[in-house]
């Protein structure tokens, strides 16, 4: 069941394109990725999501029905540009910021209070949010988003700025938040962040929908055909064996022990390579290659004509 429908919409800004005809399906309950190099419009589409701004042409549906204003409760949406207020003491900012989520002063502050604990910021609540670190900000900013228990929460770099171990305790209540049923949809440059966390992704490039689907069968339909086989025995005699079924493409020995990585011709599988090369060698494993999220991320965008090098950073 789908909680999200984006349907041929399209978004433009003067002479600039930022969405051209985009549609995807966000599923109930999954952690969806958003991504996309700078400026490829994500965050327009974001902002479409969340009622902010209009699309030019197509719809947005939310449980089946078009989005309107009566959907902000039901969102938590954490931006890039974080808005917290500085002069502000950070548990009087939580409770006002609740309350225009609709929650009533005694729950925003009983579910402050939780999540202050939670997070290990309890003896902070009565400081101002300029006296606390820039991590510490970020944590009351996903504390905003979520307090109100919205059903679909959207996060836009929700790393950006977090220490290691910060960002391991943001992942784990996203994480736990996802068991208790809520949809994310993450928009994030840590293609990390991506494998370990995401259902489905969406890759926007130039304003369209270049990839999309589940991460598992992108991965699949990425394959690349190379496989790693540590053997022991003559490399002579396994080159040999393997040369009308793959190519070697490197070769490393541990401990008189020899690792081969290889490429299977066209047409060829892995078992019928591993026919070939029983007689000779004794096999101790067999591994296969898979491209990562970010080597995916870069591929597809390559192929598109971006530079990306420099937009996988985090």
């Amino acid at each position: 069941m789908n909680i999200i429908e984006i349907v041929e919409v399209s978004k433009q800004y003067y002479q600039h394109k930022a969405l051209d005809n985009v549609s995807i399906e966000v599923r109930k309950g999954s952690i969806f990725g958003l991504l996309g190099p700078n400026g490829a419009g994500k965050t327009t589409l974001i902002r479409i999501i969340t009622n902010i701004i209009s699309p030019d042409k197509g719809k947005v549906f939310y449980h089946q029905k078009e989005i309107d204003e009566t959907i902000t409760t039901q969102i938590g949406y954490l931006p890039e540009e974080r808005g917290l207020y500085k002069k502000v003491k950070v548990l009087e900012q939580i409770i006002y910021l609740a309350q225009l989520k609709g929650m009533d002063k005694y729950d925003a502050i009983h579910k402050a209070e939780f999540w202050l604990k939670k997070l290990d910021l309890q003896k902070w609540k009565n400081k101002k949010i300029e006296d606390l670190s820039k991590g510490m900000q970020q944590k009351i900013q996903f504390i905003a988003t979520i307090i109100h228990s919205p059903e679909l929460i959207i996060l836009d770099e929700p790393f950006s700025g977090f220490d290691p171990i910060n960002a391991e305790i943001i992942k784990n209540e996203i994480l736990h938040l996802k068991k208790e049923g809520k949809t994310i949809i993450l928009s994030t440059h840590n293609m990390n962040s991506v494998e370990e966390l995401c259902d489905d992704i969406a890759l926007i490039h130039q304003s369209k929908v270049v990839l999309n689907g589940n991460v598992q069968d992108i991965k699949k339909q990425f394959k690349n055909s190379v496989y790693e086989i540590h053997f022991k025995g003559n490399l002579q005699s396994f080159a040999h064996a393997l040369w009308t079924s793959a190519e070697i493409v490197d070769t490393k020995e541990i401990k008189g022990e020899i690792f081969a990585k290889i490429k299977l011709k066209p047409n060829m599988t892995i078992n019928q390579v591993l026919h070939q090369i029983i007689p000779v060698v004794e096999i101790l494993s067999v591994k296969e290659e898979t491209l990562s999220m970010n080597d995916i991320f870069i591929k597809t965008v390559s192929s598109n004509n971006v530079v990306t090098h420099s937009i996988l950073t985090e």
